[in-house]
């Protein structure tokens, strides 16, 4: 595995991921819409809706990280983000499917949950969340998300291509942390107090890439800790006190969200830490 493909590394995350993958000796090539100019690899100006380019641009490649879509349901018409998710995320695995890439690591989210953008806020079923909590979106990005996850499953008992989907909470760098309100527990209520490092981001697809034979599986790549420095048993209490279904007992800021099972199966762990950013600023 030598040529590693992303899509729309010229975002937030494709650029560090494409950095690191140099880094590490991998050959790149970025597809997107735009160029970057932070980028030093070949970069490719695609359509991925039309699926002609799709397989052209890929092209070469060994493996895939597929990271570009509408990342919100905002700005754009809620057809037009749903469309272009869901058949962006088809192409790239049918074109894998015909030039023989074995491996696709495809940007989810824990959206797909259904809490961040609720228009009617719900509680979730129990805690802590795992990837066997139902996916109960109300708006079109959580419901894309489904239907890509379920399109690599499709995919996987076609032909047994790998395809580990990332449920990536709410991405943050470094130099965000202190502009968040951690200090206010009810601003990230919507998403579970849930955020990941982007460097952890970052490790998480790399680690994906090199794990071999997992079929189709669905990861919470979260942070071990919560986005807020109230303690995690006196934010579920305060806030969803009608979750009754606790399946473990939260120790100190614990995360809400698990990533149990992205460890076990990448052998990954996050490093970082809002509060250990913080606290370096503060002293």
């Amino acid at each position: 595995m030598k040529t590693i493909a992303v899509t729309g590394g010229s975002g937030k995350l494709g650029t560090q991921l494409i950095k690191e993958l140099q880094q590490q000796g991998y050959q790149v090539v970025s597809l997107d819409n735009q160029r970057s100019n932070e980028l030093r690899c070949k970069q490719i100006k695609v359509d991925l809706t039309d699926f002609g380019q799709v397989v052209s641009a890929l092209h070469g490649a060994d493996a895939i990280v597929h990271l570009a879509a509408i990342p919100a349901p905002l700005v754009h018409t809620y057809p037009y983000i749903f469309a272009n998710n869901t058949v962006a995320g088809y192409h790239i695995l049918e074109a894998a499917s015909i030039l023989g890439i074995r491996k696709v690591v495809m940007g989810s989210s824990e959206s797909s949950y259904g809490f961040a953008w609720a228009p009617t806020p719900f509680a979730p079923d129990y805690l802590p969340l795992d990837e066997d909590h139902p996916q109960q979106p109300q708006e079109c990005y959580g419901l894309s998300k489904i239907v890509n996850e379920q399109t690599a499953a499709m995919f996987d008992r076609r032909n047994g291509m790998q395809v580990i989907s990332l449920r990536f909470s709410m991405i943050t760098k470094p130099e965000e942390y202190k502009h968040l309100a951690t200090d206010k527990p009810e601003v990230f209520k919507h998403i579970l107090w849930s955020y990941i490092d982007i460097r952890d981001a970052v490790s998480a697809c790399i680690a994906s890439l090199q794990v071999e034979d997992r079929g189709a599986i669905c990861l919470n790549i979260t942070s071990s800790d919560t986005l807020c420095n109230w303690e995690t048993e006196r934010l579920v209490s305060r806030f969803y006190p009608e979750v009754t279904d606790r399946r473990a007992v939260f120790e100190g800021r614990a995360a809400v969200v698990s990533n149990q099972l992205a460890q076990d199966v990448l052998d990954w762990r996050p490093l970082h830490s809002w509060a250990d950013h913080v606290e370096t600023q503060q002293r």
